[in-house]
């Protein structure tokens, strides 16, 4: 008998408009399953699963492929995750025209050259073919914005220091009018934004990155029309500019992900001016450590990171690294910790991670969730073990 609220295969897809091929095969390669399965092998869907649908439709009319999409999205229907992931579809729809806008603008540059020259140009052509190819890192981006804003989500609604960590690392870099600001893996410019109404109107700030889809998501919050900023990409270990250059060179949440961070630090102190500071921020060894033994107790098997960021760049050691290249290096700790009450923003931080989870979680999502908030119904503290060093003076 079936159940009030389930609907089957065939009314799921008249639903949603799509065919019943299509929700079998999504069924058969296992991204949508549906909800309930009878005892006679009868399969049932619900509106919540309309929710995973959008996704998977939307990815692939952006171009993804299947193994792709599985990777991408997470059969929770939560309206955190719902509202969270329709944010960044939204980015990545938002991406995807300014993309086709510069392929078309690229054919009609290089059909006109071809009319009016009577030959071919294979410059313009090997431009055309690089923006045409540009949809590979369209997955990246999309990751690197999802891992980015459930972070950013789960210490924003859990924090309990009442200054948040952009407005505090703001007001601790201490920006005078007339400063010149370069900002190492802006990512996507939320420093900025966060603190937009206290920035001084005369100053100028490089955010710079490795991504142009996280230059791309500064920009487009920041406004191309506010002449403080400007954007570069580049690998921070070849800073592009002249000596002495800037008066504040900030890096948050950088340093730990560079290959090598002593050429790092000597490019920082380079590019900077005497009497200029270095800010940095950094993880201590107790940082989020809750959440490594929540997942472990669900699975021993999981691994959150595959190497401990701290050790390469943390509260421990970052003195002695900074030291060989500013003479006054001094630690500010940043005094928070989170309190969960709801699932969630937590599930959504643990999926972001770049461990092993989801190999052991997506499978068992339902599972994975009732276990989670079972812990976090009774409120679930997690330690925060972070600060800033400021370095001035070189060596």
């Amino acid at each position: 008998m079936k159940k009030e609220g389930y609907y089957s295969s065939g009314e799921f897809a008249k639903l949603a408009r799509v065919t019943l091929r299509t929700i079998r095969y999504y069924d058969k390669q296992n991204i949508l399953k549906p909800s309930l399965v009878t005892e006679s092998g009868a399969r049932f869907y619900t509106k919540e699963d309309l929710a995973r649908l959008q996704q998977i439709l939307l990815l692939k009319y952006l171009g993804f492929s299947l193994d792709d999409i599985r990777e991408m999205t997470v059969a929770d229907a939560d309206y955190h995750l719902m509202l969270d992931s329709l944010h960044i579809q939204l980015k990545l729809v938002r991406d995807r025209i300014e993309q086709m806008q510069l392929v078309e603008n690229a054919i009609r540059s290089t059909a006109a050259a071809i009319q009016d020259e009577q030959s071919v140009d294979w410059s313009r052509m090997l431009e055309l073919i690089h923006l045409t190819g540009m949809e590979k890192s369209l997955k990246n981006q999309y990751q690197d914005a999802s891992n980015i804003s459930a972070r950013i989500n789960l210490h924003s609604l859990c924090s309990q220091n009442p200054e948040g960590w952009f407005p505090w690392i703001f007001r601790m870099c201490e920006m005078q009018p007339g400063m010149r600001i370069l900002e190492l893996g802006c990512g996507d410019g939320t420093l900025w934004t966060a603190n937009l109404s206290l920035m001084p109107e005369q100053i100028s700030v490089t955010l710079s990155d490795l991504s142009e889809g996280m230059l791309r998501d500064a920009r487009r919050s920041l406004g191309a029309e506010d002449e403080r900023f400007s954007f570069a990409v580049f690998d921070c270990a070849e800073i592009p500019y002249e000596d002495e250059s800037f008066d504040l060179v900030i890096a948050n949440h950088v340093l730990f992900y560079c290959g090598d961070i002593p050429r790092v630090c000597r490019e920082v102190r380079r590019v900077l001016r005497p009497g200029g500071r270095f800010v940095c921020s950094a993880y201590g060894s107790g940082h989020m450590k809750e959440v490594s033994r929540l997942v472990q107790d669900f699975d021993e098997r999981i691994v959150l990171s595959a190497e401990k960021l701290y050790e390469k760049f943390g509260r421990e050691n970052g003195e002695a690294i900074l030291c060989t290249c500013f003479e006054d290096v001094r630690w500010h700790a940043y005094e928070d910790f989170l309190s969960v009450h709801t699932p969630e923003p937590l599930i959504s931080y643990i999926l972001s991670c770049h461990g092993n989870q989801n190999q052991y979680i997506l499978d068992r999502y339902n599972d994975f969730r009732s276990f989670v908030k079972k812990r976090t119904d009774r409120g679930f503290h997690i330690t925060k073990d972070a600060g800033i060093f400021i370095c001035q003076g070189f060596r």
